[in-house]
């Protein structure tokens, strides 16, 4: 995607120094485009657990490169423990998103094919651009796929404008380039096929109204940012033509996580028969869990409840107190959205229903 008309990665290796790591550091969006480097495993685990990079092909990719630079700090003696260790310690940062773990494990397993300290090292970094490389391919198909959508609800409405609703921010900032949700309106938009997007704050940290919205500004698309409670009362308005969302983590049986609110866009779209996909790459499927009980839900601190960081009008970015300051807060991070409420799964092999005998089927292989 574009950045002031450059193009960007969310992730890269530094091309001046390949023991260094560039990311988009996220907490400063919209207001400031700030560029961060990663020296350390410890700098990337910090950087996912406090949120400098999210989402669920982000944060993959960056365990990946977490794990290239963890290579490189492991003596020759102790080096698989060590990397184990650090694996670990990548993992436990965020534990829902299943792209995490699967980059661990990944390239855990690659590195056990030598014995050569140097090779080890080598099949660290290769791997870790594996997986970025994979995630990007990913993201461009899902929006060949998902585009398909947008052509026939515009050639229904006769060229009218197709309004879609996401949710939270699934775009190229949360993948390392392109996005799940938002992939499919990019690739809409450069077909010339009017789109406009409803976007949601998506409290508590607004990764709608701070990330989506600049995302979609940056590429000149057509959006309106509303609360999050207004998504309902504009499908009985009959204003959606079609709902879109990411997932950090999608079960066997079509069930999926995804950021905390999901789950009541589910309901009001299923109540006003409105389509509700679910865009992700094979990378975020999970075949291994059954039930929503095997899913650890993320609970976050609940000063992300109670404070808010904005830019006043004088320019400085500041943190404000939004509760009674003594305030008990709850703050999960994801809900679950069963599948009995999602239209279809779009993915980079195409589009599927929401349901075990054709979710297993059609990622067989």
């Amino acid at each position: 995607m574009e950045v002031n008309g450059k193009h960007y990665r969310t992730i890269w290796v530094s091309p001046k120094d390949e023991k260094i790591i560039k990311i988009i550091d996220q907490r400063h969006l919209p207001h400031k485009f700030k560029i961060e480097n990663l020296k350390s495993s410890d700098d990337v685990a910090e950087a996912i657990k406090e949120m400098h990079v999210r989402g669920a092909g982000l944060i993959g990719a960056a365990a990946g490169y977490g794990m290239y630079l963890a290579s490189l700090e492991a003596s020759k003696e102790n080096f698989d423990s060590y990397m184990v260790n650090v694996g670990e310690k990548l993992k436990s940062t965020r534990p829902t998103a299943v792209n995490l773990s699967r980059a661990v494990e990944i390239q855990l397993d690659r590195m056990k094919q030598s014995t050569s300290h140097k090779e080890k090292i080598e099949i660290a970094f290769e791997t870790a651009e594996e997986i970025a490389n994979e995630d990007a391919r990913s993201c461009e198909s899902i929006g060949k796929y998902g585009a398909g959508l947008i052509r026939k609800i515009s050639q229904e409405k006769k060229g009218e404008r197709v309004n879609i609703l996401t949710h939270c921010n699934a775009g190229w900032l949360a993948f390392v380039d392109y996005g799940s949700a938002l992939s499919p309106i990019y690739c809409a938009f450069n077909e010339n096929i009017p789109v406009h997007v409803f976007v949601d704050i998506t409290s508590p940290w607004n990764q709608g109204a701070k990330l989506t919205a600049w995302e979609l500004e940056q590429q000149k698309i057509p959006y309106t940012i509303i609360s999050d409670n207004t998504g309902g009362h504009l499908m009985q308005k009959g204003l959606v033509d079609l709902t879109i969302v990411g997932a950090d983590r999608v079960t066997r049986r079509g069930d999926v996580v995804n950021k905390i609110g999901t789950y009541l866009k589910a309901l009001a779209a299923y109540d006003n028969a409105i389509p509700f996909y679910v865009a992700f790459p094979t990378s975020t499927l999970d075949l291994k869990i059954k039930s929503w009980s095997e899913i650890n839900i993320e609970e976050r601190g609940p000063e992300e409840v109670k404070y808010a960081t904005g830019k006043t009008k004088k320019g400085s970015i500041e943190k404000v107190l939004l509760t009674p300051e003594n305030s008990n807060a709850l703050n999960y991070a994801f809900d679950i959205t069963p599948a009995r409420l999602i239209t279809g799964l779009i993915t980079e092999r195409g589009i599927c229903k929401a349901n075990e005998k054709d979710v297993t089927k059609f990622f067989r292989n």
